[in-house]
């Protein structure tokens, strides 16, 4: 029989005998140290409650910093702070009349001419492009976590490492398949459609259609919040030479937008994104188990990578060394589209190659030299993707031997399912919530109808009742009165 089986009637008769009994104290335990190391056999308590002290239990990281602790936080709150910020900036645009000149360049396109009907570019885009990075964090986080992570799960996918790796694969293939389409749409109603000495004629051009200008401001705002990502989210085997596609790719699409040249950036992005539309959807069928399905796809993707990324790209880079020294002579030009002053000769120093960058209506050179350094980065990129096609050839020889399609660049460093890392914990002191309270705002009656309620269940359960809880006079004194009640 149990304890409070056997104590029962001794303690009926001592609430008979209308005796008060206090409680019984704990011996209090001893604090735990500050650090502490797991144990092979336990993890040691979440909690520790030391008399009025409460010890917390938290996982230490290794070689965790301040900028550690930021990005695990912005990667945390990823979704909630990017819309807050969004929601902050629409209210303060709706309530405040005065702010709308300034809250207005974050979501609308800059530099309107409205004889032209066209845009231009200057360093008010930068506000659209901050706000291109925050919604798409947002869209991004947030398409993850609500939409795409319970798919993968709904569709059977169980370790939480392939549901993260399949929601990032489904949000690269939302993105893709809106914004490829796009910019092919503009590639399709260009004079450069299929022509590649017109992406060089009639330089330079000081002003873009919305649409162009919108889909390059957003493109490069995405290979920034890109850079973002790769730098908050855990680190892959490739991670030092994805952060230098991407900034090669973001200094070749600044340039570009920089110095009038966004027929080629158009022509070099669909061919960067056409493969984006395969293989994310090549990892989500493997990931979902379609392995044969996803061997197919990793053959058209194959195909599509050497076509796009060499071939055409290649000939693009010849275009750059062939046809520019044809048909863009050395020369300088300043001043916006309706006041456009030139040909001007090329100053012999170096100032004028970043005063598209600091002045867009200012001066704007063209030279050997400059095609020179924009083919360079070109080429920088072909290594790069050369270097990739050498990892996608080793994948390709096992699925030729009969192996599934795996992606040996993406995994975490380090990352091993069968094996988890020893943890460090470290314990922290947490205050107690204290609250005074009077006695008068106590609810006695509903104390006394829950207490009757317990006694009902207790007896019914054990036939024995409860000591100590028969009065509200009995109640007063357990809760700590500074005078016992009679």
């Amino acid at each position: 029989m149990s304890d409070s089986s056997t104590n029962a009637p001794d303690a009926a008769r001592r609430s008979h005998d209308g005796l008060a009994q206090p409680p019984k104290t704990k011996t209090p335990a001893p604090s735990r140290p500050l650090a502490q190391t797991r144990n092979s056999s336990m993890n040691g308590p979440l909690y520790n409650q030391v008399t009025n002290k409460i010890i917390i239990r938290r996982a230490k990281r290794k070689g965790d910093g301040p900028l550690k602790h930021l990005a695990r936080w912005m990667l945390n709150n990823q979704t909630g702070l990017s819309f807050n910020l969004i929601a902050l900036l629409f209210l303060a645009h709706a309530c405040f009349p005065k702010a709308r000149p300034f809250t207005s360049k974050f979501f609308m396109l800059q530099y309107y001419n409205p004889v032209t009907e066209k845009y231009a570019a200057g360093h008010d885009d930068f506000y659209f492009m901050a706000f291109c990075i925050v919604a798409l964090s947002g869209l991004r986080a947030g398409s993850m976590e609500y939409i795409l992570a319970p798919l993968g799960k709904l569709w059977g996918i169980a370790k939480r490492k392939d549901v993260t790796r399949f929601s990032e694969q489904g949000w690269l293939l939302a993105y893709y398949y809106v914004f490829w389409p796009l910019g092919m749409y503009l590639y399709y109603k260009s004079p450069y459609f299929l022509n590649m000495p017109e992406l060089w004629t009639n330089w330079p051009q000081r002003e873009l259609d919305g649409l162009m200008k919108g889909y390059i401001m957003v493109q490069l705002s995405f290979w920034v919040q890109q850079v973002i990502v790769i730098n908050i989210e855990d680190r892959r085997k490739d991670h030092w030479q994805m952060l230098t596609h991407h900034f090669a790719t973001i200094g070749v699409m600044t340039a570009a937008y920089a110095y009038h040249q966004t027929r080629v950036a158009n022509q070099i992005l669909l061919m960067m994104d056409i493969i984006d539309l395969i293989f994310p959807l090549a990892k989500c069928l493997k990931y979902l188990g379609f392995t044969t399905l996803c061997d197919v796809m990793f053959g058209v993707f194959i195909v599509m990578w050497l076509l796009a990324r060499h071939a055409f790209f290649l000939m693009t880079c010849w275009s750059v060394y062939s046809d520019i020294p044809r048909l863009i002579t050395s020369a300088c030009y300043k001043g916006t589209a309706d006041n456009l002053q030139g040909p001007l000769p090329v100053p012999d120093d170096w100032s004028h190659l970043f005063t598209p960058f600091s002045d867009p209506a200012g001066l704007v050179c063209w030279n050997d030299n400059i095609m020179l350094g924009f083919l360079i980065c070109l080429l920088f990129l072909q290594g790069i993707m050369i270097m990739w096609f050498g990892l996608i050839a080793r994948v390709a020889l096992n699925v030729l031997k009969g192996n599934p399609a795996d992606d040996v660049r993406s995994d975490d460093e380090g990352e091993d399912d069968e094996e988890e890392e020893e943890e460090e914990y470290e314990y922290e002191e947490a205050e107690p919530l204290e609250e005074e309270v009077g006695v008068e705002s106590i609810d006695l009656k509903g104390w006394e109808r829950r207490v009757r309620v317990e006694r009902t269940v207790t007896s019914n359960s054990t036939s024995v009742s409860l000591p100590g809880h028969s009065d509200r006079k009995e109640f007063l004194n357990r809760i700590g009165c500074e005078k016992q009640i009679d």
